[in-house]
C-alpha cells in the first residue's frame, strides 16, 4: 500500500473558484433577507391606517416580496453572468493542475 505524502498532494484549482461562488451566494441570500425583513417589518408595523398603497397592495408588502424578488432574482442573473466561471466537473489531469 502506497504511503500518503503531504508534498504530493494537490489542491484542486476549481476549489478556490467553488468556495468564491458559494460565499457570494449566501452573501446575495442574506441581503434579500435583510430587504425583505427591513421593508416586511419596517413599514409594516405601523396600523393599517397610516399605509399607503402600490397597485392595491400595502408599500411594505410591494417593496419586500414585489420588488424585493424582481431585484434579487436581477441580481442573481448578473452575478452568476459576470462572476461565475463554467467549468467541467471531470478528473483533471497533470497537466491541466
Amino acid at each position: 500500500m502506497e504511503e500518503f505524502k503531504k508534498e504530493d498532494f494537490v489542491e484542486d484549482p476549481r476549489y478556490k473558484q467553488c468556495n468564491k461562488e458559494a460565499l457570494m451566494g449566501i452573501g446575495l441570500g442574506i441581503l434579500n433577507l435583510i430587504w425583505w425583513y427591513a421593508w416586511g417589518y419596517g413599514l409594516g408595523s405601523t396600523s393599517p391606517e397610516k399605509y399607503t398603497y402600490v397597485f392595491g397592495l400595502p408599500m411594505w408588502f410591494f417593496m419586500s416580496c414585489i420588488v424585493g424578488a424582481i431585484l434579487f432574482s436581477g441580481l442573481t442573473i448578473v452575478m452568476v453572468t459576470k462572476f461565475f466561471k463554467d467549468m467541467h466537473l471531470d478528473k483533471m489531469d497533470e497537466d491541466e493542475i
